[in-house]
C-alpha cells in the first residue's frame, strides 16, 4: 500500500472540508459538518458513505454492539470533530476504526476552531500500525504512535 496513491482523494476530501467549513464558520454541531461535508463531496462527484456501521466480535462471534464510523469515502475513513482541540482520546477512535476496517487511510478532521485542523494517518497492516502522514502524503515515522496516546 502507497499512500501516495490516496493523495488525490485526500486533496479533494481536505478542500471540500475547508469549503463546508468557510461555509458554516467554526463551533456547530458534528453531525452538522457531517452532513455538509457529504453535501459538498457530492456536489463535486464524489461518492460518501455516511454512519458505516462496523460490527464487533468476540472470539469469532459477532456481538449486537458495533461502531458507526462518521464518513467513508471509497477506501479512506473520515472522523469528524467539533472541538477546541484533537486530544490523543479522537485518535485513538480513528485508529481503531483503521485496525477494524484494515482501510489504508484514515482522516482527522477538527471543524471546532477557527481554521479546519487535519490529521492524516496511514494504516500499515504488516506491523497493525498508524503512522501519521505529511500534507504530501510522506509518512513522517514509522514508530507506533499509539504508544503517544
Amino acid at each position: 500500500m502507497n499512500p501516495k496513491n490516496y493523495r488525490d482523494s485526500v486533496y479533494k476530501i481536505i478542500g471540500s472540508a475547508m469549503t463546508v467549513h468557510n461555509t458554516l464558520g467554526w463551533g456547530l454541531l458534528e453531525a452538522v459538518y457531517n452532513e455538509a461535508l457529504q453535501m459538498e463531496l457530492l456536489d463535486r462527484g464524489i461518492n460518501s458513505e455516511t454512519e458505516k456501521i462496523i460490527p464487533c466480535f468476540y472470539k469469532n462471534r459477532q456481538m449486537e454492539k458495533f461502531y458507526k464510523m462518521d464518513l467513508m469515502v471509497g477506501e479512506i475513513i473520515v472522523e469528524l470533530k467539533s472541538v477546541k482541540e484533537i486530544v490523543p482520546a479522537h485518535r485513538a477512535q480513528l485508529f481503531s476504526y483503521l485496525r477494524l476496517t484494515h482501510k489504508p487511510i484514515g482522516l482527522l478532521m477538527n471543524f471546532g476552531g477557527i481554521s479546519l485542523q487535519t490529521e492524516r494517518y496511514a494504516y500499515i497492516e504488516e506491523t497493525n500500525e498508524c503512522v501519521l502522514m505529511d500534507k504530501n502524503m510522506n509518512l513522517l515515522f514509522q514508530e507506533n504512535i499509539d504508544e503517544n496516546l
